[in-house]
């Protein structure tokens, strides 16, 4: 099932964060820059009630609750990569869950981004390929 993302997808992020409280909602508007700046150009929305980005597919997404914020990359194929990068976080399966006290590098969403837009064009390659000739 895809997300749906809102059509005024910046101002539908901003409304959200604008939500957000302290300092949850500065720490979230800046991992929205490391995201666009690593993705630029990803689409940016509202999917499934977070922020979330498409490009190629769906590529990443984050929120805020009560005691924590979370990365949801869309994907667990970075895990095993960057294992050690995030051994400090509480993982789930598709979560990365951080705090204020202890927010995601830059470099590692950067990579995060990086290593899903990789993976989104893997697989769209793969989709173009394989409906040639249908």
């Amino acid at each position: 099932m895809e997300a749906k993302i809102a059509t005024d997808g910046e101002k539908a992020v901003d409304d959200y964060l604008a939500d957000v409280p302290e300092p949850f909602s500065a720490i979230l508007s800046h991992l929205r820059s490391v995201i666009r700046e690593a993705a630029p150009g990803a689409v940016e929305g509202i999917g499934y009630g977070i922020p979330s980005y498409r490009l190629d597919g769906n590529l990443i997404h984050f929120a805020a609750f009560k005691n924590h914020m979370s990365l949801f990359p869309g994907s667990t194929t970075h895990m095993e990569a960057l294992r050690d990068e995030l051994a400090a976080y509480k993982i789930s399966k598709g979560t990365i869950q951080f705090t204020a006290d202890n927010p995601l590098p830059d470099a590692l969403v950067a990579r995060i981004v990086k290593l899903r837009i990789e993976e989104n064009r893997t697989l769209a390659a793969s989709r173009r390929v394989a409906n040639v000739g249908k």
